[in-house]
């Protein structure tokens, strides 16, 4: 698998939430939330403890690590 290119650009609350939207709809978090204080409260399962990212680059890491895992689990089908 390639190296992941570095970002030239930090993330944004408009990209973060995006990508923490997409991430519950596809029921791969159960929960992220936007803190008042700009901090992210993310829940992976019902029943998990609740996990607080710093910011919207925490949650685009998230995003990332759980794409590749998903993507690394795959047997190559091309």
């Amino acid at each position: 698998m390639l190296p992941r290119p570095t970002r030239t650009f930090p993330a944004t609350a408009a990209e973060a939430g995006a990508w923490a939207h997409v991430l519950v709809r596809r029921r791969l978090l159960h929960a992220a939330v936007l803190a008042p204080t700009g901090q992210w409260l993310v829940q992976h399962e019902p029943d998990a403890g609740v996990r607080v990212l710093t910011g919207p680059a925490a949650i685009v890491e998230l995003a990332a690590a759980i794409q590749y895992r998903i993507c690394s689990m795959r047997p190559d089908i091309r």
